[in-house]
């Protein structure tokens, strides 16, 4: 473990030769705070929704409301995190196929346009929601990306997020 001003903190997981801001499809998963079943419940295979679990969706649905050059995939709102997959698709002439850019352009530039700020304003929003309504609830600091670089990843990792409610018993997450 490194320190940044006196304190000590966790390595990035972030791959350093890439531009998060670059076209590409991303694989995220956002946990809640210590893996707390804040957002319902899976029964029978199905995910049943708590009212916070609704607004987790409902803000994940409205992520290109705010962020225009992004279009959703899969998602999954699970019991204790949430799935997706996010596809960055500025219009900036850089990579024509849309899905599948390989990018090792890493600058410095705008950080209200690359994936850290797309879940930072998604889980923004569910918390704020959650305070104004006096419910309890908590995000886990960190989140996990995976940068989808191919039609066999897509398709392994899309199937894997919508089959996740039926296998939940079976999942990492799951206490």
């Amino acid at each position: 473990m490194d320190k940044y001003q006196n304190k000590y903190r966790i390595k990035t997981t972030r791959l350093q030769s890439w531009d998060y801001g670059a076209n590409a499809p991303y694989f995220v998963t956002i946990c809640t705070a210590n893996r707390k079943h804040f957002f319902g419940q899976v029964l029978n295979g199905l995910m049943q929704l708590s009212e916070i679990g609704r607004m987790a969706e409902s803000f994940w649905l409205a992520i290109p409301e705010h962020f225009p050059f992004v279009q959703l995939d899969a998602f999954v709102v699970m019991p204790n995190h949430v799935h997706g997959i996010i596809v960055i698709n500025k219009d900036d002439g850089y990579c024509k196929d849309t899905r599948f850019c390989v990018s090792t352009k890493n600058q410095f530039g705008p950080q209200s346009k690359n994936l850290a700020s797309i879940v930072r304003g998604f889980k923004i929003g569910v918390k704020k929601y959650a305070t104004m309504h006096q419910i309890e609830f908590a995000w886990q600091s960190l989140y996990h990306d995976h940068i989808i670089r191919n039609d066999i990843a897509y398709q392994r990792i899309h199937n894997y997020i919508l089959n996740n409610p039926a296998k939940w018993e079976e999942d990492k997450f799951h206490k």
